[in-house]
């Protein structure tokens, strides 16, 4: 098989994970298990050029960016990047960046993890969601139940975060369920993530909606991640990652300037496509690998090629 190796393929690809799952979660078909995440790598390596983040970006704009260079990252700050996905990365040879919010560290827990966990372990037939707005749920089987997760969820995203967090444990307690920690990454792992030299990025402290928030509260979300992310590896963070990341919806112009005051070197965003000399480093786009099979995976990365950015809010 030829991949060309044109202009085109003188551009950025930046991959977005969450959790990597030891096996396939029925509930939660679109996550990526082990074996999956292990092909994915396969595949990424023997076409593609992996490289760290912020080597990529810098390359990127010098105009000495490898043909169809490649970097993984992940958001949020899931135990499992650690336990599962890190061995795999090693396995392979390839770096990623880790975008952590600081806020769940040490077995903190996400509101909407909080509604998955509670939609998947509610008894009988039926959630009773008009406590929060909602009807009645049908969750009689598993397609009725990943209906409600995805109802939900998009119900609550872009409230204010104190009502999300509300509204997720109003359900929970409605459903008489009790849920565990540890989803979450400790500090020691983080720990151990940057002294295998992997990458850490900030995410901000509470993953907010920053396009929710007044300017003080966005900049603080921003900066205390940061801050707390550097005197917990003793690193730099250099690279940040936008909560959501659609932009003009989830952030504006404004969260965008704040990244570069506070001193990071990159930015990415959700926005499909890849990114180019001419783009905008604290805005670069990403794209989240859902296929089922190698050779779709493939194409869909080289297909991903031609939807250059040059995103501005």
């Amino acid at each position: 098989m030829r991949i060309a190796t044109g202009p085109l393929s003188r551009c950025l690809s930046i991959l977005i994970y969450h959790r990597v799952i030891a096996e396939p979660d029925p509930l939660l078909p679109g996550l990526v298990c082990a074996s999956d995440f292990d092909w994915h790598l396969a595949v990424l390596g023997r076409w593609f050029k992996p490289l760290a983040l912020a080597e990529a970006i810098a390359r990127l704009h010098s105009g000495t960016l490898p043909a169809r260079a490649a970097c993984v990252t992940f958001d949020d700050g899931y135990e499992d990047n650690v336990t599962v996905a890190l061995p795999i990365l090693r396995r392979h040879g390839i770096p990623a960046t880790f975008f952590v919010a600081t806020g769940f560290l040490n077995s903190g827990r996400m509101w909407n993890d909080t509604i998955i966990d509670t939609v998947r372990l509610a008894r009988g037939g039926a959630l009773d969601a008009r406590r929060i707005g909602l009807d009645v749920l049908p969750i009689s089987t598993l397609q009725e139940r990943r209906a409600a997760v995805g109802r939900l969820i998009s119900a609550l995203k872009y409230l204010p975060l104190d009502e999300r967090l509300e509204h997720a444990e109003t359900l929970r307690a409605r459903a008489e369920v009790e849920l565990g920690d540890g989803l979450m990454m400790t500090r020691d792992q983080l720990r151990a993530l940057r002294g295998q030299g992997m990458e850490v990025g900030a995410h901000t402290v509470n993953h907010p909606i920053l396009a929710k928030l007044d300017e003080e509260a966005a900049f603080a979300e921003i900066r205390n991640s940061k801050t707390e992310l550097e005197a917990v590896t003793g690193s730099p963070v250099r690279l940040f990652a936008y909560p959501n990341g659609k932009p003009g919806r989830d952030y504006r112009s404004e969260h965008v300037d704040m990244v570069r005051r506070l001193g990071f070197a990159g930015a990415v965003s959700t926005a499909m496509g890849v990114g180019i000399r001419s783009s905008d480093c604290y805005q670069l786009p990403r794209f989240t690998p859902w296929d089922r099979t190698p050779t779709r995976f493939l194409l869909r990365l080289l297909r991903n090629t031609f939807r250059t950015s040059a995103l501005r809010v």
